[in-house]
């Protein structure tokens, strides 16, 4: 996932209900940085201070959204959490492994004008929902700080654990097992190679 825009994820309150499609509810994610630059940045949270009515007043302008969110500049294997109903977007040259909570919904608050490359319009923003879904308390200043659960025999990091999902890094070289009866495991292998082995098949 490169660049994209600002967006908010819905969370569960009264006020957000009249825009949630039926069946749909918040979206709780997290980020993985596998490639940065200098120019990279990870917008997520609002600043102190910001209100329903000056981030209204400044989505048009790129540089309110400098000043009324919070950024930071990642480097590669950053983990960052991102709960619902958080703005957040990636700019510059980054690219991020992603795993969320399953939901489809999300509202989109500015797109730096970029324009759809199908049909030639600006993509469509969803202003007055997102607003309506943004949890103004919430700020995220910084990567996540990794728990270390084992140290042998190779290195397993905890990088986030929520309600909905939980994620792990792991680094070496010796064989060690992973998964948990009754709970579904995804791998994803970033650097090297590796074999999976289950009841004696390869």
């Amino acid at each position: 996932m490169r660049a994209t825009c600002f967006r908010c994820r819905c969370i569960h309150r009264i006020r957000t209900r009249k825009y949630l499609p039926a069946g749909e509810h918040g979206k709780t994610e997290a980020w993985v940085v596998l490639e940065a630059g200098k120019e990279s940045r990870i917008y997520a949270g609002l600043k102190p201070g910001t209100t329903v009515d000056n981030l209204a007043a400044g989505i048009d302008k790129t540089v309110m959204w400098q000043t009324k969110v919070e950024y930071f500049t990642p480097k590669p294997g950053d983990g960052v959490f991102i709960p619902a109903g958080t703005v957040h977007a990636l700019g510059g040259d980054i690219v991020c492994f992603e795993v969320q909570q399953n939901s489809d919904v999300t509202f989109r608050l500015y797109d730096w004008n970029h324009v759809d490359a199908k049909n030639g319009q600006p993509r469509e923003l969803q202003v007055e929902e997102a607003i309506a879904c943004k949890n103004f308390k919430q700020t995220v200043s910084g990567p996540v700080k990794p728990l270390v659960d084992e140290l042998k025999p190779v290195l397993r990091e905890r990088l986030i654990s929520c309600e909905h999902f939980k994620l792990w890094r792991i680094h070496g070289e010796s064989p060690f097992m992973v998964g948990a009866a009754g709970m579904p495991r995804v791998l994803v292998l970033f650097n090297g190679k590796g074999q999976l082995d289950y009841n004696d098949a390869i």
